[in-house]
């Protein structure tokens, strides 16, 4: 029996998930992650039925090798006797050359890496993680597969930014992420709402967060744009600025380029705006004004950006919301609704106080849904055609 691994490694977890072959169909087998954020690493890891089965401290070393052998180790050990065929990875940016996943190899590693300054929380560690693998398994292909690709597919005008022509030759323009989980959308959609291949705004809202237009499945246009640091407020990058409040910092505050950085990908959003937290669930439960004001932000902007993109299709069919605080925050679903009334949004309370799955009132003229991410079914689906399809070309460190 044949089994493919998915990993989502990030800068504080690398998040994993298994996936058995059976009778030509993947099935959940485990998942599981390491937290090492902390000084002491932490690997836990669930069956498909969501039961605990490991619990257990790693070698404080905090170090990528250590942790994805780790991973790996426990995965073949828990999968006897079946085998694994293969490894997928979300890796956040694949730039315009990559409208699919692709196999790993040398020339793939080195073009992704130079990416790395677009999405500087995300790409260095999915390809750190790729890397320790190879390493540990250099017969086991690998496969990338992107955050950026479900974009490439739409219209080129609303991917272009008002610069000169050779800025958009070079690569400067919309790419647009979240596509896994954008996929995983409209795949499963279809088979819930008769109109999901009308005019749909999916909501990916998390400590990343994003929307995205799709028109028979497909992205039309999404918030994010060059980097994952455009569009709404997260929990701790910005959003959408004015360019020249960042020449501002630069030239008259004498800011430095890499402390801006930090600025904007870590020490703005709702933790910014706030100075508590940008974690939802906390500024949901505080009095502060300032928490408050932060929610009330992130609404409003959740309300431009519907309203952009609904004009960009021309209409509204469906809102679907996923992600952490999407699936589990009635209360800023609620917000974001009422907010798009003039859409004619109109929810069913109760449905939504109980988590839906459909969100929408009998007369409203939109339909309204909640389905968890599934990033990992995307992935293992990806990585598993990708397999049978190619022969194997391995990274060999």
């Amino acid at each position: 029996m044949k089994a493919y691994a998915c990993f989502n490694a990030g800068s504080s977890s690398i998040k994993f998930a298994v996936f058995l072959e059976r009778e030509g169909q993947l099935v959940p087998a485990s998942h599981g992650k390491i937290d090492n954020g902390a000084a002491t690493p932490r690997l836990q890891a669930w069956s498909a039925e969501g039961a605990l089965i490991e619990d257990r401290l790693l070698a404080t070393d905090n170090a990528y090798a250590t942790e994805m052998a780790a991973a790996i180790d426990w995965i073949e050990a828990h999968l006897a006797p079946a085998q694994l065929a293969g490894v997928g990875h979300r890796v956040v940016h694949g730039g315009n050359a990559h409208a699919g996943p692709a196999l790993v190899t040398p020339v793939l590693l080195q073009e992704l890496a130079e990416l790395a300054p677009l999405a500087p929380l995300h790409q260095p560690h999915n390809l750190a993680a790729i890397r320790a693998i190879a390493r540990l398994h250099p017969g086991l292909p690998q496969v990338a597969c992107f955050d950026t690709a479900f974009h490439l597919g739409g219209p080129r005008v609303p991917r272009l930014y008002a610069l000169p022509r050779e800025f958009a030759e070079q690569g400067m323009m919309r790419y647009g992420f979240h596509g896994l989980s954008y996929e995983h959308l409209a795949a499963k959609l279809p088979a819930l709402e008769p109109r999901a291949g009308g005019r749909v705004v999916a909501a990916h809202l998390g400590s990343g967060a994003s929307m995205c237009a799709m028109l028979d499945g497909r992205s039309i246009a999404s918030t994010m744009g060059f980097s994952a640091l455009d569009g709404l407020p997260m929990a701790r990058r910005c959003g959408s600025i004015d360019a020249g409040l960042l020449l501002y910092l630069l030239q008259e505050k004498h800011m430095a380029p890499k402390a801006l950085e930090r600025l904007l990908y870590q020490g703005s959003g709702l933790f910014g705006l706030s100075g508590i937290s940008g974690d939802m669930r906390t500024l949901l439960a505080s009095e502060d004004a300032a928490a408050r004001e932060a929610v009330e932000v992130f609404v409003y902007r959740i309300g431009r950006e519907l309203g952009s993109l609904a004009a960009a299709l021309g209409g509204l069919d469906v809102l679907v919301f996923t992600g952490g605080i999407g699936e589990h925050a009635a209360e800023i679903r609620a917000r974001v609704c009422a907010q798009a009334a003039w859409l004619g949004v109109k929810l069913d309370l109760e449905a939504n106080a109980a988590g839906g799955p459909r969100l929408h009132a009998p007369d409203s003229a939109v339909a309204v849904w909640v389905l968890p991410a599934d990033e990992e079914a995307v992935i293992a689906r990806q990585t598993r055609a990708l397999v049978q399809r190619m022969p194997a070309q391995i990274v060999r460190e």
